[in-house]
């Protein structure tokens, strides 16, 4: 794993995973679905629980339900709770990379690197 500064806010860093094979294939078959895609592009700003998810992409309920599985399986989104102060908290998903980038080359074969931005220590954030 290395790190590096990002340009635009240098008090954070990005931390760069390679994914080994069986993490290679399930974040390839994510990212090709079109509505993993969806689900990736309405995340990347907040998070969303999985009703928002369905209005927002107008995806139906149970198809969002499996698409956040196999992202989350995936490494691509994380599930946080939505603290409510009514009582009724809600899971709430959110893309976890900056970046994923896909290569190939002849002695490692595909290979998937994913950029997650992490918090400076200096920060705390």
């Amino acid at each position: 794993m290395s790190a590096e500064l990002h340009r635009n806010d240098p008090t954070r860093t990005t931390q760069r995973d390679t994914a080994t094979p069986g993490d290679c294939e399930a974040v390839l078959a994510a990212l090709e679905d079109p509505d993993c895609r969806a689900l990736l592009e309405a995340t990347t700003d907040e998070a969303l629980t999985a009703q928002e998810l369905t209005e927002r992409c107008d995806i139906p309920r149970s198809t969002t339900y499996r698409k956040v599985e196999q992202l989350t399986d995936a490494g691509l989104l994380e599930e946080r709770v939505r603290i409510s102060t009514n009582g009724k908290h809600a899971s709430e998903y959110r893309r976890t990379f900056d970046d994923v980038t896909i290569s190939l080359c002849e002695s490692e074969g595909v290979t998937v690197g994913i950029s997650r931005a992490t918090a400076s220590p200096a920060t705390g954030d």
